[in-house]
């Protein structure tokens, strides 16, 4: 039988970075399905979709396959056979997966290739509904937070080191709108799921949080 750990929390709390660094020390297949939903919210933009119209919408996603490889242990993502890994984690693009996870046909689309994966491999993944939709059964459930001030400082450090240029106070603006926007979907909101263990990252370094996971992990799996 299959061990899963699900990792849910706000968008900046620093889940994927997390979730990678521990996926490969407890030797766990990592899936970051936020990346999913941005390859989604690419192939959206790209073809200029109307979210608002169900028959826009699903004519759309009906062309567009989003597939996961794995290169040295790192997930690679696919939107129709291209690899977009290194299009996927712009502010635009961002905003369009978040809009676009509310909607429930989305959301189906990619929920059973996730579950499939879990099924067959022990993985760690992380998102906004892992521990409360895609993984109920998963033995170890975590939620990772951060203030907004936090998050929005960590985002525009990571765009500033890019050379891209944004307001922080525009960043933390985008963040509150789009916590409000993952809390308030009728569609599988994000919430701490009532077994959850909370991890707040605020005042603590990525590897003080990795290494919580991990003995949380090794707890449960020895016990």
């Amino acid at each position: 039988m299959s061990f899963n750990i699900a990792i849910d929390g706000p968008a900046g709390a620093g889940k994927s970075t997390i979730a990678r660094a521990a996926a490969q020390e407890l030797g766990f297949l990592y899936v970051d399905t936020g990346a999913m939903y941005r390859a989604i919210g690419l192939g959206l933009l790209r073809k200029g979709t109307d979210l608002a119209s169900d028959g826009a919408l699903e004519a759309a996603l009906a062309d567009i396959e989003v597939g996961l490889g794995y290169e040295d242990g790192a997930q690679q993502v696919y939107l129709n056979g291209e690899n977009v890994s290194s299009l996927i984690r712009t502010e635009q693009v961002g905003n369009m997966a978040s809009s676009a996870a509310a909607r429930p046909q989305v959301r189906a689309k990619l929920t059973e290739l996730q579950r499939g994966i879990a099924r067959r491999e022990n993985v760690l993944m992380d998102g906004r509904d892992i521990g409360t939709v895609i993984l109920p059964e998963a033995q170890l459930k975590i939620y990772l937070t951060a203030s907004v001030e936090t998050r929005a400082m960590r985002r525009y450090q990571e765009l500033t080191a890019k050379g891209e240029t944004y307001s922080l106070e525009q960043i933390a603006e985008d963040i509150r709108d789009r916590d409000y926007r993952d809390m308030h979907r009728e569609v599988a909101p994000l919430c701490q799921a009532e077994d959850a263990v909370l991890v707040d990252s605020s005042d603590m370094t990525i590897r003080e949080v990795t290494d919580r996971i991990i003995c949380l992990a090794k707890e449960r799996m020895e016990g």
